[in-house]
């Protein structure tokens, strides 16, 4: 083999070597200036607290729309639902005992607050997650809800939630 075909071997193994001693190690760059590619950045979405679901629980009336234009009745007709409340009590681990999308039985879900602001209730995952629903109002007697999913979005609506 040629001196010159050895020395550039060497190298590509020598290189080899630190590529491999640094994944291992968790290095984020190599010394000798060749730089890997940087972690990604957290999301705003991705640093979230869990609240208190104490704004969730209690009786509501529940009601659903899909055009604006539609919600003034829909609070109404929740707010006919009250003869037979929909109720939202409080879980064994402190979350909110809830129905989700294309299940009868009640789940313990979590009120959260995303890094960007807004608020959801779903599982324990980060809030945005596609089983979440975003609380796109919220006063002590009213909440309004839409499904991040798109599908599930389109076939629910967006929930109006009436303190009874």
């Amino acid at each position: 083999m040629n001196l010159g075909r050895r020395v550039v071997l060497r190298a590509f193994k020598l290189g080899a070597a630190a590529a491999l001693a640094c994944a291992v190690g968790g290095c984020s760059y190599f010394d000798f200036g060749i730089v890997s590619s940087p972690a990604p950045a957290p999301s705003p979405a991705s640093s979230f607290r869990v609240l208190p679901p104490d704004p969730l629980i209690g009786k509501w009336g529940v009601a659903s729309y899909r055009d604006e234009k539609d919600r003034p009745a829909a609070e109404k007709l929740a707010r006919a639902r009250c003869a037979s409340p929909y109720a939202i009590v409080k879980g064994p681990t402190d979350g909110a005992m809830m129905h989700v999308a294309d299940d009868p039985d009640p789940h313990e879900l979590a009120l959260k607050k995303g890094g960007d602001g807004r608020t959801y209730v779903g599982f324990n995952a980060p809030p945005g997650d596609p089983n979440d629903r975003e609380i796109i109002e919220q006063t002590p007697k009213l909440m309004v809800m839409r499904f991040v999913d798109p599908d599930k979005s389109s076939r629910y609506g967006v929930s109006v939630y009436v303190r009874c």
